[in-house]
Order: C-alpha cells, then sequence, then structure tokens
C-alpha cells in the first residue's frame, strides 16, 4: 500500500471551496482560551466544509501566529465572525433557524451515538471554555445537549477533540445515511 501523493488527493482549490455547498452546521466557540484549539477548530471546520465558526467571548480571532500554528490556512477558507457576547450570538442563530446544540455534560443530555440529526435541519454547535465549559446563561436557551460517552478516568476530552468527534458523527449521519 502507497500513500497519496497531495496532488493525488485532488483536493479543490481556495476559491471552489467558498463557493461549493457546506455542511449545515455552524461551530460556536464561547469563550475558548487556547489559540491552539481556536486553530484545530478552523481546520477541522474545514475538512467537513462547515458553514461557518462564530467566535465568542475571549476567543481569540485570526490572523494570530498561534492560531495559524493549528489551522494552516483554514481561517482563510472558512468563513467566521466575531462576537462579544455569546448569547447575542446564539439568539442570532436561533432567528436564523438553527437547533442550538450544547456540547456538554448536563442533566438531560443525549448521549452522542444517540442524536439523529437530520440533513434537513441547520445546527449550530456550542463548545463551551476548556475549564468551564459552556455557560449557564446558553444552557438555558439550548434546544438540546449531546454529551460523547466516556469509559476513563478524566471527566472531558479536550475542545479540539470534541469538535472532530462531533463534527464526525454529524456528517456521517448527514451526509451518508
Amino acid at each position: 500500500m502507497q500513500k497519496l501523493s497531495m496532488d493525488q488527493l485532488n483536493r479543490t482549490d481556495l476559491e471552489t471551496f467558498k463557493n461549493q455547498e457546506k455542511t449545515r452546521i455552524t461551530i460556536v466557540l464561547d469563550s475558548v482560551r487556547s489559540m491552539h484549539n481556536v486553530g484545530s477548530s478552523f481546520r477541522t471546520a474545514d475538512g467537513f466544509a462547515i458553514e461557518q465558526i462564530f467566535l465568542c467571548g475571549i476567543t481569540a480571532t485570526p490572523p494570530h501566529r498561534e492560531i495559524e500554528k493549528t489551522a494552516l490556512g483554514a481561517t482563510q477558507s472558512v468563513k467566521w465572525t466575531y462576537q462579544k457576547d455569546s448569547l447575542q450570538a446564539i439568539l442570532t442563530l436561533k432567528e436564523q433557524g438553527y437547533k442550538i446544540i450544547a456540547v456538554e455534560q448536563a442533566e438531560g443530555s443525549i448521549m452522542l451515538n444517540n442524536f439523529e440529526p437530520l440533513s434537513s435541519e441547520k445546527y449550530a454547535l456550542v463548545f463551551g471554555n476548556e475549564v468551564n465549559g459552556v455557560s449557564e446563561e446558553i444552557m438555558g436557551i439550548i434546544d438540546a445537549c449531546i454529551e460523547i460517552p466516556q469509559f476513563g478516568t478524566k471527566h472531558s476530552f479536550n475542545v479540539s477533540v470534541t469538535i472532530g468527534m462531533v463534527l464526525w458523527d454529524f456528517v456521517t449521519k448527514m451526509k451518508f445515511r
């Protein structure tokens, strides 16, 4: 078996990517403090052709070399918006018809493997701060909460890892079923 070369991967160019149909998902980063996590979010969003990212609260914004370390240029391909007030960003997305889904450990959460997103819906997936999670005021207005089952000794996954797992699950369920 031989790995594919960059040419063989046949990736789309930046302009074609910007104009192609996107997966009906918006990522909301609610005061994510690590710029590496922010950059990784961009790279994952590019890989799954996600509509956009809302950077909220203390979340850093491009351009910044610490974001670019992990984004590898995805800040140029993925549409993003900064909104200081996370709650206002969520309310705007709700008005636009997005189902607001927090990714959090909470009473009444639905395990990720049991959540069935519909390809006809638009989703805003809210990922919280590395220490405090999704803010309580946002938790008060969400449509649902999903949680990733865990079996080890730690209480959570890194936010960038969580984004990758959740997007992979949503995309496979929305596009391949």
